[in-house]
């Protein structure tokens, strides 16, 4: 089987479309799907299907491309070979992030890396099921979900946990609450609330919290940028759920984070990479550094949290 043809089955798979795969190939749709079309005839199960106006993965076509990537892998692991012994491997490591750990993470990253590695930094804010697709554009993905969200898919995928945090309550330092060392659920009754858009992982926390005050949470302001969300909490207008890791920065100039009593939520922070990336010695030496920058934040934010 060609190997260039494996790839594109595996693009499809991560992109869900051949169109988004002809867009990153630079190359036509009609290019993408001729070259499926020749490994097709090469298989004697269907591979793909319709689904709509979109052509997917079948199950077959699914392990064929996890095969594909152990492919991309032996190729990538061959190729830093020859970079290490040249000492010319250049690119630059593409390390994506969600805001708040972008906030979080990014600087003291930089500063953690040697001279001599390159990183290309960009933040992405999407859906919780838009993590994994970003892999195909990014050699490492931060992402997160939460405690009861669905795992990552890890069949083309290495997921590497980084920090599991625990959601705080945002408040203004003025707060009746501001200096209590944690909160009780039934304490929260009657607040005014920011919320995330529906979609992004901590949409549904509000939900389970209002379970836990005993009254639907009156959400009245809708903000995925925490920082956004932050000023509005040092105005007074509303509370917000948190992240106590990432947003410990953010927790200065009249907002305070306290954790809520009991608590069962917590979020799960993640890097996703493919087998194809990690294969990069450069690409290893970003994701252990973002370990340490992960491990040093999650001090700093549980000494923070202390009233």
């Amino acid at each position: 089987m060609d190997p260039a043809r494996l790839r594109l089955l595996r693009e499809l798979g991560d992109r869900g479309s051949v169109a988004a795969v002809a867009a990153a190939m630079h190359v036509s749709a009609s290019a993408v799907s001729q070259q499926l079309a020749a490994l097709q005839t090469a298989v004697a199960v269907p591979l793909t299907a319709k689904h709509g106006r979109r052509l997917v993965l079948t199950e077959a076509g699914e392990a064929l491309a996890a095969a594909a990537t152990r492919v991309e892998q032996a190729l990538a692991e061959a190729q830093d070979a020859v970079a290490a012994y040249l000492g010319q491997d250049e690119r630059p490591v593409r390390v994506s992030a969600f805001h708040s750990a972008g906030l979080a993470f990014f600087a003291p990253l930089l500063a953690e890396l040697p001279p001599q590695v390159r990183v290309s930094l960009a933040d992405a804010d999407v859906a919780q099921d838009e993590f994994a697709g970003l892999t195909a554009d990014h050699d490492l993905v931060i992402a997160h979900r939460l405690a009861h969200d669905p795992e990552w898919p890890t069949r083309r995928l290495t997921v590497t946990p980084l920090v599991v945090e625990p959601l705080d309550i945002a408040l203004p330092a003025g707060h009746r609450l501001a200096a209590a060392p944690d909160i009780r659920p039934e304490q929260l009754r009657d607040e005014r609330w920011i919320s995330t858009h529906e979609g992004f992982p901590l949409t549904g926390v509000l939900a389970h919290l209002g379970a836990l005050i005993g009254q639907s949470p009156r959400i009245e302001h809708r903000i995925n940028e925490f920082s956004v969300a932050a000023q509005v909490v040092r105005a007074g207008a509303a509370l917000a759920v948190m992240p106590r890791t990432t947003a410990a920065p953010l927790a200065v100039d009249g907002m305070v984070l306290r954790p809520i009593a009991g608590s069962p939520f917590a979020r799960h922070v993640d890097v996703l990479v493919r087998p194809d990336a990690l294969a990069r010695a450069g690409v290893r030496t970003v994701l252990a550094a973002l370990r340490k920058v992960s491990a040093d934040a999650m001090g700093r934010a549980s000494a923070a949290s202390a009233p």
